[in-house]
C-alpha cells in the first residue's frame, strides 16, 4: 500500500507529464501515470494533437500502455494518478479497467476555466438519443443480435 509520499510523489510525475506536454507542444495540458503494488506501470501525457487521435487523452494512453505492458486488460489493484480530474470519456476507460483508485490534480471545472469544458457532453449522456446534438438512430436490431446470441451462447467467451 503506497504511503502519503508515495501518492504525493506519484501525482507529481503526472503534473510534470502534463507541463513536459505544454512545454514539448506534444499535445493538452494533461498527464497520467498508473501505479501496481507502489511501482509506475505507465505513464503518458495527453496525444490528440500529436496522434490526430481525439481519444488519445493522458488517462487513455496511459491505460493502453499498462494493459499491453501487463498483458491485461484487467488493471485491478492499480492505481491511476492525473493532474486533471477525468473527463467522461476517460472516467469510463477507469472503470472498465477496473482501476482500484483516482487521484487527479485539477478539477474539471479548472479544466473548463482553460478551455476544455465537459459540462456538454455530461448533459448529452443524460438525454434520449432523440435529442442530442449528435443524432443517433437504431438501425438493424435483429441482424446486429446474432452476435449477442453467439456471444450469450459461447464456451470460449472472455467475461470483462
Amino acid at each position: 500500500m503506497e504511503s502519503l509520499d508515495q501518492h504525493i510523489r506519484f501525482m507529481r510525475m503526472a503534473i510534470s507529464l502534463s507541463e513536459q506536454n505544454v512545454k514539448k507542444a506534444l499535445g493538452g495540458p494533461f498527464g497520467a501515470v498508473i501505479v501496481k503494488d507502489g511501482k509506475v506501470i505507465a505513464k503518458s501525457g495527453n496525444r490528440v494533437s500529436l496522434n490526430n487521435d481525439p481519444t488519445a487523452h493522458a488517462e487513455i494512453s496511459a491505460i493502453r500502455i499498462a494493459c499491453k505492458k501487463l498483458n491485461t486488460f484487467d488493471l485491478s489493484r492499480c492505481i491511476i494518478y492525473t493532474s486533471c480530474e477525468p473527463c467522461p470519456m476517460c472516467l469510463s476507460a477507469i472503470y472498465w479497467a477496473h482501476l482500484d483508485k483516482i487521484y487527479y490534480g485539477n478539477s474539471k471545472e479548472d479544466a473548463a476555466g482553460i478551455g476544455f469544458d465537459d459540462q456538454f457532453i455530461y448533459r448529452e449522456i443524460a438525454k434520449s438519443h432523440t435529442k442530442r446534438a449528435i443524432q443517433a438512430e437504431q438501425l438493424l436490431q435483429k441482424e446486429a443480435s446474432g452476435a449477442f446470441i453467439l456471444w450469450n451462447e459461447s464456451e470460449i467467451k472472455t467475461e470483462y
